[in-house]
């Protein structure tokens, strides 16, 4: 019997929102978007796992896919347990502001109580934003669990905006640069452990990633391929 399942287990827990925020533009098609799709799916053992040791947190996870415009792939939260991933196609420009937008309407609907840790906003691009970045960003932070968040930018390739990830994030230390297939399924698999940080007793309601260790972000090795 896993810790949260034990008498009382439910009475401390509280509820840790997960957000894979995926650019599906036509420039991630081939081997980015493969290799999105299969981090990701790595991920789920990882963070069971981590659900399972920490009875702290009850981990809930929702994903946003963006091209044209943006919209929900993991739409209902969804208790990681029960987390399964689809994979995503690509196709279509980089509407990373209606992206943002679509995770401050759900954040606008979460109660302002105890019940809650700060939100994990891992945003994921190759690309510019073709539409109004800054005001999906405006509403975002405008909202009180968005400025919370921890807010994690991976950029995929060479061609990313790295100042409009940097303003996403808050902190230019959580930009991650994948320049190659390897690094990218690095920091997806990094980004998905900062649950265990988020959720330890000790956390503080703390915006730009302040209970995250960034001396454990992943760096290049020698078998890493620069390829993008």
């Amino acid at each position: 019997m896993s810790e949260r399942n034990l008498p009382g287990g439910e009475m401390s827990s509280r509820i840790l929102d997960f957000f894979w925020i995926a650019d599906c533009s036509g420039s991630m098609n081939g081997e980015k978007i493969q290799t999105l799709n299969y981090a990701i799916r790595q991920t789920i053992p990882d963070m069971r796992k981590e659900a399972d040791d920490n009875p702290n947190a009850s981990i809930m996870v929702r994903a946003i896919k963006f091209s044209d415009g943006a919209a929900w792939h993991v739409p209902t939260a969804t208790d990681i347990e029960n987390f399964n991933w689809t994979d995503l196609t690509a196709g279509g420009v980089t509407a990373m502001g209606m992206a943002l937008e679509l995770v401050a309407g759900e954040l606008k609907q979460f109660p302002t109580d105890t019940k809650r840790l700060p939100p994990v906003l891992v945003l994921l691009t190759d690309g510019q934003p073709t539409d109004d970045f800054k005001k999906g960003l405006e509403e975002l932070l405008a909202t009180p669990w968005g400025k919370k968040a921890v807010r994690i930018a991976i950029a995929i390739g060479k061609d990313v905006d790295l100042d409009v990830l940097e303003q996403f994030a808050g902190n230019k230390e959580l930009v991650l640069e994948a320049k190659n297939p390897q690094l990218l399924v690095k920091f997806i698999k990094w980004a998905s452990t900062v649950v265990k940080n988020v959720s330890a007793p000790s956390v503080g309601d703390t915006a730009g990633g302040g209970a995250i260790d960034i001396n454990t972000i992943p760096t290049a090795s020698a078998d890493d391929d620069d390829i993008w």
